[in-house]
């Protein structure tokens, strides 16, 4: 009987294997990194917190809010240019008026910037995905600043 019970335990431990090595494959195909929004809640917290708070929701009337707004979970690339270039316009989200500018963080590494925006993009009930260092590059490398 003992004999009999090791060697079903001895058959399922390559069950028991592959499905592990299955969830760990399942997860490194996500679209968006841990360690790129690790590193992009740094820059958050360093570069956006003052004005965008801790939790994305702005600063009522001045600064918008990174939640769930059109700004945050559409274009990458009108995103990109807004981090690049800044952003100096009235934007009307959900019925109320932002008024206060942005500066540019051009100064901020390509992927700096794509870590920080995953991050946005990916935190405060946004499930967007992850923005890569090329498509920052490649739009730095055809920015004109408005």
């Amino acid at each position: 009987m003992k004999i009999k019970v090791v060697g079903i335990l001895l058959a399922l431990i390559p069950l028991s294997i592959n499905c592990s090595l299955a969830q760990v494959k399942k997860a490194q195909h996500r679209p968006v990194s841990g360690t790129s929004v690790l590193r992009g809640k740094i820059v958050y917290t360093s570069v956006c917190l003052p004005c965008h708070m801790a939790d994305g929701g702005g600063v009522q009337n001045l600064n918008p809010p990174l939640v769930k707004t059109s700004y945050v979970l559409g274009d990458k690339t009108t995103l990109i240019k807004i981090v690049l270039n800044g952003f100096n316009e009235d934007v009307e989200i959900n019925g109320n008026t932002y008024s206060n500018a942005m500066t540019p963080h051009d100064d901020l590494k390509d992927q700096q910037i794509a870590d920080v925006l995953t991050y946005v993009r990916s935190s405060f009930g946004n499930k967007a995905s992850a923005v890569k260092a090329t498509e920052v590059a490649k739009v730095r490398a055809t920015n004109k600043k408005a």
